[in-house]
């Protein structure tokens, strides 16, 4: 195993992003140090949005919210999750687990002694977000979710997931900026296509983004199924706010909120939104979703 670090010099002057970069180290016990990146931005002692980004981007989705989050007085933060953006890269596929980003998760949460947290996750930041959620929920004050789900392995993956998942591991570029485009509605300028492609400078740096659709629970018997249904056992008494902001035209997760809304009694009576664009809706209606957000906490 041999862990990566993507040059700084590709992270120069990329567009719409001036935050500077901050680092936490936690240790695996098994695999040894490693180095998590985010952005900090906002009153240092306000209360805590913490933004999980999902596959296969980095904090620089959420670069359009975090601006108006900190305008509002909130301290914003936006880790890139292990193998992915500014943090450390591990070269073996098989070293990356669901169990292991949790921890790694909740690690680098308790290092920065986070708590009264309001947690946003989309794709992959709602299924590890929702983990920390159910395993230290005196950390969270609530949460909001778009284009996500917690699997359990016991419904088949639709068809969508299924060509995605296909296509992850046979496509032989895997291209992260084509992909975040297409996911989308093809809008992206040339350098945001750039950005989404510099935290993987060579393949072996892929290796992260490549695991991640295999990590997704599609059978009961999956081995991160007994978590997630232990976590769903926390969700079905979470009573703190939690609402949902869902788009509208996303291929995968359309419909998605429908099963929190049902099992979640903390989505009764809450604001929900629907945002208008795709999978990775933090660049289409990134801003709508983080006004929700701020109205709903001040309410």
């Amino acid at each position: 195993m041999t862990v990566l670090r993507t040059p700084d010099e590709r992270f120069e002057n990329l567009p719409g992003f001036p935050f500077e970069p901050h680092y936490c180290d936690i240790r695996d016990p098994d695999l040894g140090p490693l180095r998590i990146h985010y952005v900090d931005e906002g009153p240092g002692h306000g209360p805590v949005v913490l933004c999980l980004h999902g596959e296969p981007t980095w904090s620089y989705l959420y670069r359009k919210m975090i601006p108006l989050f900190a305008a509002a007085g909130f301290r914003t933060l936006a880790p890139d999750l292990v193998g992915f953006g500014r943090s450390d890269k591990l070269s073996e596929r098989g070293d990356y687990t669901y169990a292991r980003h949790v921890q790694w998760m909740k690690d680098w949460l308790v290092a920065m002694g986070l708590c009264d947290v309001t947690l946003l996750g989309q794709d992959w930041g709602g299924l590890i977000g929702l983990r920390l959620v159910a395993e230290v929920p005196e950390r969270f004050d609530r949460f909001s979710l778009s284009n996500t789900a917690l699997p359990t392995g016991d419904i088949p993956a639709n068809e969508a997931f299924q060509r995605w998942r296909r296509y992850s591991q046979e496509d032989a570029d895997f291209d992260t900026g084509l992909i975040v485009n297409l996911f989308g509605r093809g809008k992206l300028t040339a350098g945001e296509i750039e950005a989404y492609r510099a935290p993987f400078p060579a393949e072996e740096y892929k290796a992260g983004a490549r695991q991640f659709p295999l990590l997704v629970p599609t059978a009961p018997d999956d081995p991160a199924a007994a978590a997630n249904r232990a976590a769903w056992k926390v969700l079905r008494e979470w009573h703190k706010p939690a609402l949902m902001c869902f788009s509208d035209d996303d291929p995968i997760m359309a419909g998605g909120e429908k099963v929190f809304l049902k099992r979640v009694p903390g989505t009764r009576n809450q604001p929900h939104a629907t945002l208008r664009g795709r999978h990775f809706i933090q660049e289409e209606d990134g801003e709508n979703w983080a006004r929700a957000v701020i109205g709903w906490i001040r309410n």
